[in-house]
């Protein structure tokens, strides 16, 4: 786990908790937070490192992911206990940062790819309604046995790449169209014309959703 600091966490207007994606670490995300153009705002970054286990997808090679993954379709994603066990550390972690200073409504949760499926399903099952979700090149796993407990109202930052081999953008539209049937009111959607990546402008427009969220905070 590791921390970026865009100014003195004593002056810290919010929490953004990254998560990264399989086989990456919390240094990928750290180098992501660096990136992001938001100098009006003071925000902490704390940036989590996945759990080492054996990867069925990949021949059962130990690398650092949140959850099993036995195949390619978005069905062979729901192992179930590994987002159990994911969702109940990442849940540690948004307490301890409750703990030290922040309240839910300053914390977003945020991720790539598995670590953005994480970071969605962690905030739809989280007992108090946080400052946000950024779910990147992801999708809800468990969508069919979610029952969300935070606020509809809470704003998540919806996004995937047009040509995005790994995580289909249909899997991100279906997440899309989950949620507003089940009365999510506050999301913005984008599609960008990439892979499995991040681009500068998906990075330029998370900047601006981050400063809207936290503004007046």
């Amino acid at each position: 786990m590791s921390n970026f600091n865009s100014e003195d966490i004593k002056r810290s207007q919010g929490c953004v908790i990254w998560m990264h994606g399989l086989g990456a670490d919390g240094s990928d995300m750290a180098g992501l937070a660096a990136e992001y153009p938001i100098v009006e705002l003071a925000l902490e970054h704390l940036c989590l490192d996945a759990p080492i286990r054996p990867v069925t997808l990949n021949a059962g090679m130990p690398m650092r992911a949140w959850y099993d993954i036995v195949g390619l379709n978005l069905t062979d994603r729901e192992d179930r206990a590994g987002i159990l066990h994911s969702f109940n550390y990442i849940k540690e972690v948004i307490e301890q940062q409750i703990s030290v200073g922040y309240e839910p409504s300053q914390i977003v949760l945020a991720g790539f790819s598995q670590g953005g499926a994480m970071a969605l399903y962690s905030a739809l099952h989280c007992d108090f309604p946080l400052a946000g979700v950024i779910a990147l090149s992801a999708y809800l796993p468990l969508a069919l046995e979610s029952k969300p407990i935070l606020a509809k109202n809470t704003p998540i930052f919806l996004a995937s790449g047009l040509y995005d081999p790994i995580v289909l953008p249909d899997w991100s539209k279906h997440t899309k169209d989950w949620l507003i049937a089940n009365e999510f009111n506050n999301i913005t959607w984008r599609q960008y014309p990439m892979e499995h990546a991040i681009c500068p402008t998906e990075i330029t427009d998370i900047a601006s959703w981050l400063s809207t969220q936290f503004k007046g905070a």
